[in-house]
């Protein structure tokens, strides 16, 4: 009778369990294993936090975890030279290993690759050209291109503009360190309102620099080019150092471009991501922050 009974309940134990997936007894499996999923976490907790390095129980409360499992884990992750001890202050930091890792990522790192998706996407939407220049001196140089229906700027592959120059020159400037910007300022020849460079108005300039960082990108409307508008957004690499940056080209409005700014700017902080860039820190105080995408 006994043995009846139990395995009558073992039936109904299991009944009930494979239930719990809802309404329709379908199964909540999650192709996840939750060890590695703290393990990553816990990577990601000391490679985002402003202190190179933190104690165990600092990094277990911020990943949620009991002390036991955060103990174990970085126990593991330290044999593999992932992880570092200093065994006088009892903290934790990211070890070597990590260097390694990222050194056939940063050797195999094909930029014209990873954004075309983007630029393609952002030109289909807008009718625009959309466009991604790198860094290199005092120019930005133009290494990958999606064009769009509107057949109003041609700029081939390598073409370049000067770091100053209109949106992309009140982008970068925006978000670069105030030493590496106040020494720009002190330029005689800068472009952010146009090849006059007695046009540049500083109060007007600073305005816009302010403009720029609540909301992530700057603009241009026909400044440059008569009739033609220009949105830009930084793209940041590793260590959130400014490498280049996303410009939208059309013949839209104001109008649009509140429409389109968002746009341009959600291009240049998945690129960022991809390119390593901490895009929660990096755009933290940006108006309408959303990291749904790139997090």
């Amino acid at each position: 009778m006994i043995g009846m009974l139990s395995r009558r309940g073992l039936r109904v134990g299991v009944k009930k369990r494979l239930s719990k997936g809802g309404p329709k007894g379908k199964s909540v499996y999650k192709p996840l294993v939750p060890a590695v999923e703290q393990a990553s976490r816990i990577l990601l907790c000391l490679g985002e936090s402003p202190h190179f390095k933190l104690k165990l129980t600092e990094i277990c409360q911020q990943v949620g975890i009991h002390k036991s499992k955060g103990h174990s884990i970085l126990n593991t992750l330290k044999q593999f030279g992932f992880i570092e001890k200093d065994l006088q202050a009892k903290t934790y930091s990211l070890g070597p290993g990590l260097i390694f890792l990222s050194r056939n990522v940063l050797d195999n790192l094909r930029y014209p690759e990873i954004v075309a998706p983007f630029l393609e996407n952002l030109a289909k939407e807008t009718s625009g050209t959309a466009l991604f220049g790198l860094i290199n001196g005092e120019h930005i140089f133009v290494v990958a291109k999606y064009e769009g229906n509107q057949n109003v700027w041609f700029a081939r592959l390598g073409h370049r503009f000067h770091i100053t120059l209109g949106a992309h020159g009140k982008a970068i400037a925006a978000f670069m360190p105030e030493a590496e910007r106040e020494k720009i300022l002190t330029r005689k020849r800068v472009y952010f309102h146009g090849y006059e460079t007695s046009r540049l108005n500083m109060k007007r300039f600073r305005e816009e620099l302010d403009r720029c960082r609540q909301l992530g990108y700057a603009q241009d409307v026909g400044e440059i080019t008569r009739g033609v508008s220009f949105v830009s957004a930084p793209v940041f690499g590793v260590q959130e150092k400014i490498i280049g940056c996303i410009i939208l080209i059309g013949t839209f409005g104001n109008s649009l471009i509140q429409k389109y700014g968002p746009k341009t700017l959600n291009v240049a902080r998945e690129v960022s991501y991809k390119l390593g860039a901490n895009v929660k820190a990096l755009y933290k105080d940006v108006r309408g922050n959303n990291l749904e995408r790139a997090a």
